[in-house]
């Protein structure tokens, strides 16, 4: 349990992290930031294969198959309507707030802006509590280090959209940090959803992993080629895929 407590204060301390880092450098490049993202985006796509999608079929049994992709389908098809409701990066950037000249109308598209950075904090801390189910626990540290790091420059985007709607520091700073507290309590909710029934493993696991290839499909890559540093993007996605993959074979 000790274990599972630290990895979801470290899972929703990157994103606190991230905001310090963007105090610290309101003006990083986009294409430092977005290597960072897509090496994230490679650490967690072989994460949900490797730590989620795989065992959700080892546990599945005879009709593994078909849970799990049902699983993946379902967690996509949740993010996806949550990303209907409340639209997340790549739909509401720094640009487009700074665009409105009223304060309060900017101000009202800032906390819309946090407000969808938490309710997608939830789900991908799930991800990491489910990752625990499986009992491997080199496989749930490495799953919910893939979101961690995701987590730092997600972190670090949403301080200078909200300094610029003129919110205090000291408000911006407890803002990013709730962001990381919804998705500590995330990761509680997938911990002990599958230690309360094993029976539901198999889905939860290949759920899990679904919103998570889901948010590297639909947010983290069209973000990271949003800008011009395609190969650049590629080539760090495929590091962190590597990287991670090595992990697991070493680790796991």
């Amino acid at each position: 349990m000790e274990i599972v407590l630290l990895t979801a204060l470290g899972v929703g301390g990157a994103t606190l992290l991230g905001a310090i880092i963007g105090f610290a450098f309101k003006r990083l490049s986009h294409t430092f930031s977005d290597i960072i993202l897509s090496f994230a985006a490679g650490v967690m796509l072989c994460a949900a294969v490797s730590g989620l999608i795989l065992p959700s079929l080892e546990f599945g049994g005879k009709g593994g198959v078909f849970v799990t992709a049902v699983g993946i389908f379902c967690g996509a098809l949740v993010l996806n309507l949550i990303d209907k409701a409340v639209p997340h990066l790549h739909r509401l950037t720094g640009s487009d707030i700074e665009s409105h000249s009223e304060k309060n109308e900017k101000l009202s598209k800032v906390l819309l802006f946090v407000m969808a950075i938490a309710i997608h904090n939830l789900p991908e801390g799930i991800a990491a509590g489910v990752g625990f189910g499986t009992e491997n626990t080199a496989e749930a540290l490495t799953i919910a280090g893939g979101i961690a790091l995701q987590n730092i420059p997600e972190g670090m985007v949403i301080i200078s959209p909200m300094l610029t709607a003129g919110m205090s520091k000291k408000r911006t700073l407890a803002l990013a940090a709730a962001t990381g507290i919804v998705e500590i309590i995330g990761t509680f909710i997938g911990y002990f959803a599958v230690s309360i029934s094993n029976a539901v493993l198999p889905f939860a696991l290949a759920f899990a992993g679904g919103t998570m290839i889901y948010v590297i499909s639909d947010e983290m890559i069209p973000e990271t080629h949003a800008h011009g540093g395609e190969r650049g993007a590629t080539y760090a996605l495929l590091a962190g895929f590597c990287l991670m993959l090595a992990m697991d074979f070493y680790l796991g």
